[in-house]
């Protein structure tokens, strides 16, 4: 058994694609269809041709022709998947390893098999990698997809693929030193030793790389909650800041009132009666507003009030706050504080200051709290996950708001569901009303 003939390259080509195929189901795919297929069989039958071509070329120009075979799988990935050049980058690594360890492992046990008992054929082989790569392939898509937290897209940043992609050299070059050069410490004399370093590297490198994309997502799961919890954190400040700036602003609006009664007692023009009546009835649209029934949702709603006043934005609710009596205080104003930034956001990019509308409704509906707001939005929303993709450059860091909202409706047992219609964004939100003891 110390003479056993070299992987068939055909062999390696469909470890490559198997490998490939886990990660492309996986996420969010770019083609659909016929198209992905097609893609994928072309890509198949260019890595064999490939491979079987240069199986006869000398041992110098075998790193530079491993290296072409990874660029097929890099162009394969980044065709088939939505994800950026890094992130593919990274799965590429990670298949790129797992191929690598499923091919050494059919192979060895092959030839510990079907070679020792001399039942060596094509067919035979071909039929018994495909078994093998199956249950491998077949076991890593099984704990890709054992993850609490489910991400249609991987995002990956740079500086998070370099540690991949070091494990990954690292366990190939180690792997397959005793192919290249026996003369070293870490080389077998025996070609069945050499297999058996060559699968349990591989092995070892497909485990580190599991447990490197466990921690990844780990990290990336703490990162969104921290950006949610800051969110929640930063909106119920502002309502405690919107709540000292209105109470001030009605301290002030109470003294002017004594101030336009003395000066009602005095005489005066015509003009400046007048003056003081359109005063007075300022106040009274002021102290008008905003009223639903609930102050938490008041104080918010007058903040964003005057702020879209400001910026000329027409802002008008129908709400009976009454309703949010169940829920906390914080919970509130990260519902209605976020909505409004969205809308908000939205309408200042919009040139023509007449089109720029929100409408806010707080109802109920058969035991339900409905919560719904609608704003004027002329450009195109993507949708992913079925929630909006942000608009600003740095995803990573952005996009936390609507998750948020939806994070405390489903605190309720409720629900969002968001869509565009006639260039009119609406967000609902769906809450059961509990019951009233």
């Amino acid at each position: 058994m110390n003479v056993v003939p070299s992987i068939p390259r055909i062999l390696t080509a469909l470890a490559e694609w198997g490998a490939c195929m886990v990660y492309i189901q996986k996420y969010e795919k770019r083609l659909k269809g016929w198209r992905l297929w097609s893609v994928l069989a072309l890509f198949l039958v260019v890595q064999s041709l490939f491979l079987h071509l240069t199986g006869s070329w000398p041992v110098a120009l075998w790193i530079p022709c491993m290296a072409v075979a990874v660029g097929l799988m890099f162009l394969t990935i980044a065709l088939c998947c939505n994800m950026s050049l890094v992130s593919v980058g990274y799965c590429t690594v990670r298949a790129f390893l797992l191929a690598e360890f499923a091919a050494s492992l059919e192979w060895q046990l092959y030839a510990y098999g079907a070679l020792r008992l001399g039942r060596d054929s094509l067919w035979f082989s071909l039929l018994f990698a495909v078994v093998v790569y199956l249950g491998v392939f077949f076991l890593m898509y099984r704990l890709e997809s054992r993850r609490a937290v489910q991400y249609p897209t991987l995002a990956v940043r740079p500086r998070e693929l370099w540690p991949a992609l070091v494990m990954g050299v690292t366990c190939f070059a180690m792997s397959n030193l005793s192919f290249v050069y026996a003369k070293t410490p870490f080389s077998g004399s025996y070609i069945s030793d050499i297999y058996n370093i060559r699968t349990l590297v591989d092995l070892a490198g497909v485990v580190m790389l599991y447990a490197y994309h466990i921690q990844r997502s780990e990290l990336r799961v703490k990162r969104e909650l921290d950006a949610v919890k800051n969110i929640l954190q930063n909106q119920y400040v502002q309502y405690r800041q919107s709540r000292e700036s209105i109470d001030l602003i009605n301290r002030k609006y109470h003294d002017l009132k004594h101030q336009i009664a003395v000066l009602r007692a005095e005489p005066d023009a015509q003009k400046r009666a007048d003056y003081l009546d359109e005063m007075e009835n300022e106040i009274r649209n002021y102290e008008a507003q905003n009223k639903t029934g609930n102050s938490v949702l008041d104080t918010v709603l007058t903040g964003k009030s005057l702020y879209c006043a400001k910026h000329k934005i027409e802002l008008t609710c129908v709400a009976d706050g009454s309703l949010l009596g169940f829920m906390d205080v914080m919970d509130i104003c990260t519902i209605f504080g976020n909505m409004l930034d969205n809308a908000i956001e939205c309408e200042l990019r919009i040139p023509d200051k007449e089109k720029r509308l929100i409408h806010v409704a707080v109802y109920s509906h058969k035991d339900f709290l409905i919560i719904r707001c609608e704003n004027y939005c002329p450009e195109e929303v993507s949708f992913r996950d079925g929630l909006p993709v942000t608009t600003k450059q740095d995803a990573d860091y952005h996009g936390y708001g609507v998750k948020s909202i939806r994070y405390t409706a489903e605190k309720y047992g409720g629900s969002v569901t968001i869509e565009v219609k006639d260039s009119w964004f609406v967000m609902n939100i769906l809450v059961p009303l509990r019951e009233k003891k």
